[in-house]
């Protein structure tokens, strides 16, 4: 990342100075373009790389932003504002980014190329919306816009994690008990047979299970870190996390499930970058991003491209199959009343809920199919350990 002091006019024949950051000159001139400037002077420099810390949690986003909306909504000016907030940071390392931040913005530089020093700490969706609210002079409304947006997404996050608390809890018990039967229970009756060639079968494979449980416990290890490091490197090929990602979209039942999820977070996001003033064909690319699918993504493509023909968004959507009908006829009516952002602000907020219930759901899912696993574990457990205690039974009768 580089930044760029310049010198421009503007279309109406004003002379501006003002600093942005780019990857490159090329990126640079792009931005000049975008805003209606003719570019007579710059200087190019390098950022000098600052201490970041992780991505900013979506409830220390809303908390931000809100806190911004209402001083920039009292009339206080950015920079106070910005002074203000990176003196309530909880933390030393967030206190450094916005005190940065602040320093940057006090120094001529806009608040969105601020931000973008940061980029990874603050997301792209956020930088883009702070862009468009300092261009369109709403960035007041555009962070309370960014706090009821971050709002949602962290209570969806804490609706996951705490549907997820009792399958998780179920499944490291079922986990347990396994490991439990198996190193402790099974050896047990391993000697109530004198010959080991008399048991059956079944019970021969459940010692064999049970034997190599204890002692050679390292291959389980060396197996399951196998296939975790498999799993994450392959989801890493585009091609492969390409298949994985079609694949949660188009499954039965669950499909459907997640593409509630996906359909709130997408109406959110275009809702919220539509009504900031953002071309439509930007809004399409950063909230399918923002979804984090690949599938959804390539199919994005095309709609951008449609859109581009002037498609409507509608039926451009339609044909992705992602969404379900009645979201893509919502989005139809929107357009024709002219009314899109407020449509699309409405519609997110109904699929809120679904997405709620969705999540509910697909626990619900997880929960049978973890007790039918422990119950087939402890099924072949009994069926290998009865023939011994029938035998012992029998000898004690004769």
């Amino acid at each position: 990342m580089k930044s760029f002091s310049y010198v421009a006019t503007t279309t109406t024949g004003k002379q501006v100075k003002g600093t942005v950051n780019a990857d490159d000159v090329k990126e640079f001139q792009k931005q000049m373009k975008d805003k209606g400037y003719t570019v007579t002077k710059y200087e190019e420099k390098e950022i000098e790389k600052k201490k970041t810390i992780k991505n900013f949690q979506t409830k220390d986003l809303a908390f931000n932003c809100r806190q911004l909306a209402a001083m920039l909504t009292s009339g206080l000016t950015l920079v106070k504002a910005l002074d203000i907030l990176s003196k309530e940071q909880p933390t030393e390392d967030a206190k450094e980014v916005w005190q940065d931040v602040y320093e940057n913005v006090q120094k001529g530089e806009s608040f969105s190329d601020a931000l973008l020093r940061y980029r990874g700490v603050f997301p792209d969706f956020m930088v883009a919306m702070v862009s468009a609210g300092e261009q369109s002079g709403s960035l007041d409304t555009i962070m309370q816009d960014l706090s009821d947006y971050y709002q949602k997404q962290n209570k969806l996050n804490n609706t996951v994690k705490g549907a997820m608390t009792y399958p998780i809890v179920l499944g490291v018990l079922m986990l347990v008990i396994i490991i439990f039967m198996f190193v402790f229970i099974m050896p047990t009756f391993a000697n109530m047979y004198e010959n080991p060639e008399d048991m059956p079968a079944l019970t021969k494979v459940m010692m064999g299970f049970s034997d190599s449980l204890v002692h050679q416990w390292y291959i389980y290890v060396a197996i399951i870190a196998g296939i975790v490091f498999g799993v994450t490197y392959m989801m890493k090929i585009p091609s492969t996390r390409l298949k994985w990602d079609k694949l949660i979209i188009t499954m039965p039942t669950v499909g459907p499930l997640v593409g509630k999820i996906y359909t709130a977070r997408f109406a959110n996001t275009m809702a919220s970058l539509y009504s900031s003033g953002i071309s439509m064909v930007d809004c399409l690319r950063r909230s399918a991003d923002i979804l984090g699918n690949s599938y959804i993504s390539l199919k994005f493509e095309d709609v951008v491209d449609e859109v581009k023909q002037g498609e409507t968004l509608s039926s451009s959507i339609q044909r992705t199959e992602i969404f379900d009908s009645m979201f893509c006829s919502i989005v139809y009516v929107g357009e024709e009343a002219g009314a899109l952002d407020s449509i699309l602000k409405k519609t997110g907020e109904y699929y809120d809920e679904e997405a709620d219930s969705a999540v509910s759901r697909l626990v619900g899912l997880l929960e049978p199919l973890m007790i039918i696993i422990m119950g087939v574990a402890v099924g072949l457990l009994l069926a290998a350990v009865f023939p011994a205690l029938y035998g012992s039974f029998d000898a004690i009768a004769a």
